[in-house]
C-alpha cells in the first residue's frame, strides 16, 4: 500500500465498496436488544464479514434499540423505532464480503410486512492519481 504520493486507488476502493440500505416497515421484535444482537451477528456471518466490535444500546422501554458492528470490511448499523414498527439498517462492506446476504437474515429476525432495499457502489468513482 502506497501512502505518500499515492499512485493507485486504495485496495478497498479499487472496485468500490457495497453499501446496502434496508428499511423494514411493519416490523416486529424492535425493542429487544438480544434479538438485535443475534440478528447482526448472523448477518455478519451471512455476509462473510469479520466482526471487530459490536455495541447494542437499548433505549427506555418502548423506544427501541441502536446497534453498530464495526467490521474489518466496514460496518453494519441498526436503528429501531418500535412505536412506528420501523427499523433501518445499513451494511457497508468492501472486499469479498456480500452485503446482500445479510438482508434475508434481518428480514427473518424482524418479520416486516414490507421491506425496501437499496444498494450503492461506494468509491467506484475514485481514480488513481497519475
Amino acid at each position: 500500500m502506497i501512502i505518500d504520493n499515492e499512485k493507485a486507488a486504495p485496495p478497498a476502493l479499487s472496485t468500490g465498496a457495497m453499501h446496502v440500505l434496508i428499511e423494514l416497515w411493519g416490523a416486529k421484535n424492535l425493542d429487544d436488544p438480544a434479538i438485535a444482537e443475534g440478528a447482526i451477528r448472523k448477518a455478519i456471518r451471512a455476509a462473510s464479514a469479520t466482526l471487530l466490535h459490536l455495541h447494542v444500546h437499548k433505549f427506555c422501554p418502548g423506544h427501541g434499540v441502536s446497534a453498530i458492528a464495526l467490521l474489518a470490511e466496514s460496518h453494519i448499523t441498526l436503528h429501531t423505532w418500535p412505536e412506528r414498527s420501523y427499523a433501518a439498517a445499513d451494511v457497508f462492506v468492501c472486499g469479498d464480503s456480500n452485503p446482500a446476504s445479510a438482508v434475508p437474515v434481518l428480514v427473518e429476525a424482524f418479520q416486516p410486512e414490507r421491506s425496501d432495499v437499496r444498494s450503492f457502489r461506494r468509491g467506484a468513482s475514485i481514480k488513481p492519481t497519475p
